[in-house]
């Protein structure tokens, strides 16, 4: 059965179609899942070639990993010598605490909404069709965007381990033919299953690293514990933190295809306290050994020899990471031009070579961004400012005021929240004014390297 149309003009919607979910029966601690007369995006599957609704909580929290403990985890030591040890710190821990709560609020809108399956569905409910088509653009940019910092990092890996073999563009486009290929699976179990080898891998590159650094730390190493950078560039800093917590523009679509919804704040949890563990651990012990002379991403840190291994071991994170980033725009698209199809469950010539077709579109489109942003911080800093503000922190707190809309002041409880809520909105708009401010001028100002440029890229 197809999902309503009206999930534009969510003022239309019918009773009998809304949410058993309202301020009045919601414990706020474990929201009401059942929805009377509705369905969810995908419909009955029963019968269905291509099933979706297949994921385990644990499955879904190893796709998050896999996209945050990636090149977020790479950004942090930099962090530390850009703006010190102990504001690093701090604005590592409350990122955590801050985006596990607006995390928690995508738990609680998808609850009211079953039918929506990306933010850009949000988008629709909240502001109706001008909304879903502006927060849907914006949606498909950040994970394109996403993806290009991976296809960058793969290129930057290639140099490291051939030393520079051939022109940089070259090994963009060998990027673009792995991504293609690692892209055609269409259900997120699926990638599940690679998202255990690149947390496998992440996680063994960075051990690599802060080992090698702990036998051969860089001489003279300095380490700040309060740093006094310039604005711009403590800002910009700041933004690489921000995306190392910028997976929630993913969380509808993963929620969509738990087999029970409702074990999201599992997935979350587990996401969160690894998330957090490693980045502290990473952080600190690859900055205190490697100190000013760290580099971004922290792999080129060490060594020229452990360098290549540490690079070589985390190529699968890099793939993989990016392979999320493509799928969620490639299934957006794809339900967008499907959705209420039989083609949407199908494996047949026109399903198959569509989403073919939308995989190499996203492919190329993310090799065109990374040879135009040669530069990791730059980029990471520039996505985060513009996207992950908005997903990760202003989102959220939009999303409570809508489900708690008529309801904001009826006790202390539902006040803080309210409280919180605004906070996040507050929090999103500061990011995104701030960040791109810095990270336009250091894209502006930034001479390391050249766009379209043959030269290597791994020592910029």
């Amino acid at each position: 059965m197809e999902a309503p149309e009206k999930i534009h003009h969510p003022d239309d919607v019918t009773k009998e179609k809304e949410s058993s979910f309202t301020p009045e029966n919601d414990s706020e601690a474990a929201p009401t899942f059942k929805v009377e007369g509705e369905v969810d995006v995908f419909g009955d599957e029963a019968s269905a070639e291509v099933k979706y609704k297949t994921m385990a909580w644990w499955q879904a929290g190893m796709v998050m990993i896999a996209e945050n403990i990636s090149l977020g985890i790479l950004s942090l030591p930099a962090v530390m010598k850009a703006i010190g040890l102990g504001p690093g710190l701090i604005v590592l821990l409350c990122l955590c605490l801050i985006t596990t709560y607006s995390g928690y609020l995508y738990y609680v809108f998808k609850m009211k909404y079953p039918f929506i399956n990306n933010v850009a569905d949000v988008g629709g409910i909240i502001f109706g069709a001008w909304g879903q088509e502006l927060v849907g653009l914006a949606y498909n940019i950040f994970n394109i965007f996403c993806m290009a910092s991976h296809v960058l990092t793969f290129m930057i890996c290639f140099n490291v381990i051939t030393e520079h073999g051939t022109c940089t563009l070259v090994w963009g486009v060998v990027a673009v033919i792995v991504f293609f290929l690692f892209l055609i699976p269409r259900t997120l179990k699926n990638v599940s299953y690679f998202s255990i080898a690149s947390a496998l891998s992440i996680g063994s590159a960075v051990v690599l690293t802060m080992i090698a650094l702990g036998v051969s730390p860089k001489p003279n190493a300095h380490i700040t514990g309060f740093a006094h950078p310039s604005f711009p560039a403590g800002m910009l800093e700041t933004t690489n933190v921000v995306f190392a917590f910028a997976c929630h523009n993913s969380f509808p679509a993963l929620i969509s295809e738990l087999k029970d919804p409702r074990d999201f704040p599992k997935s979350l949890a587990m996401l969160q306290i690894v998330n957090t563990i490693l980045y502290v651990i990473v952080a600190v012990v690859v900055y205190r050994y490697a100190g000013d002379m760290v580099t971004a991403p922290a792999l080129g840190s060490t060594g020229f020899l452990v360098r290549k291994i540490a690079y070589g071991i985390a190529l699968p994170t890099i793939i993989i990471a990016g392979v999320i980033f493509g799928h969620l725009s490639c299934k957006s698209f794809y339900l967008r031009i499907f959705k209420g199809t039989p083609y949407l469950h199908s494996r047949g010539f026109v399903a198959t070579a569509s989403w073919l077709g939308i995989d190499a579109a996203i492919c190329v489109v993310s090799f065109i961004i990374a040879a135009s942003i040669p530069n990791f911080s730059n980029l990471l800093g520039f996505v985060s400012s513009l996207f992950a503000s908005l997903f990760s922190y202003a989102l959220g707190g939009i999303m409570w005021l809508h489900v708690y809309r008529g309801d904001y002041f009826s006790g202390p409880k539902r006040i803080a929240a309210f409280a919180a809520a605004v906070g996040l909105i507050l929090i999103g708009a500061a990011i995104c004014g701030l960040g791109l401010y810095a990270s336009g001028k250091a894209l502006h100002d930034d001479s390391s390297g050249a766009s379209w440029s043959c030269a290597d890229n791994s020592q910029s």
